[in-house]
């Protein structure tokens, strides 16, 4: 019997990697997973193609699918406002698809209360002096917004209780491999294979004795 796909979220620090496990968990494992597409009011840049790298959306579009209930998830920065359409990750899941979206704490959580069924993962380093030096060895960033970035940390390591699993990047291959060990134990849940239960218990009732 088969089951619908999974909505598999990672989130964590600035820093510590969520990116690259994602990165090599789709280059390992080909084909097994498919990327959530954003919405976003951003101007499309030169070689970026609609409903690959992004559904661009004007201004009054972005805001009517926010109005109607039609984003999982929204976020504006730096004037752009960014988001994850709903009925997108939803066609996905219904045909048994596992869908990977990485995307920042308070997304999602407003991820989880949409779809409580969602798996929510956080990825953190070894430690704080780690993060560190992880931001501080990028050479993209100046001292302050280190400091900021570290500061903005601090504040989501509260949210972490909120979270399925926690993924500790230290070794990026035993992260990315313990990533795709959950994914794989949470398709065995009972919770989830509720039909294939259901089948076996029917099947077995022509060995029943009175």
């Amino acid at each position: 019997m088969k089951q619908t796909g999974l909505i598999i979220v990672l989130s964590g620090f600035s820093g510590a990697g969520k990116g690259t496990i994602m990165k090599h968990l789709l280059q390992n494992h080909p084909g097994e997973f498919n990327l959530s597409i954003s919405a976003t009011t951003r101007k499309k840049r030169q070689g970026e193609v609609d409903g690959r790298d992004y559904f661009f959306k004007t201004r009054e579009e972005f805001d009517s699918m926010i109005e109607n209930g039609d984003l999982l998830e929204y976020a504006t920065f730096n004037n752009n406002s960014y988001g994850t359409p709903k009925s997108y990750v939803e066609k996905l899941v219904n045909e048994g698809k596992d869908v990977l979206l990485e995307i920042e704490i308070q997304g999602a959580l407003q991820v989880k209360k949409i779809f409580p069924e969602a798996v929510l993962l956080f990825v953190m380093p070894p430690s704080a002096d780690a993060l560190k030096e992880r931001l501080v060895g990028r050479g993209t960033e100046t001292e302050d917004v280190v400091a900021e970035r570290l500061a903005i940390s601090n504040k989501e390591a509260e949210f972490m209780p909120q979270y399925d699993y926690l993924i500790v990047n230290d070794i990026l291959e035993n992260a990315v491999e313990q990533v795709y060990s959950i994914i794989s134990s949470e398709h065995s849940r009972t919770a989830r294979n509720v039909e294939n239960i259901e089948k076996i218990k029917q099947d077995l009732k022509k060995f029943e004795r009175s």
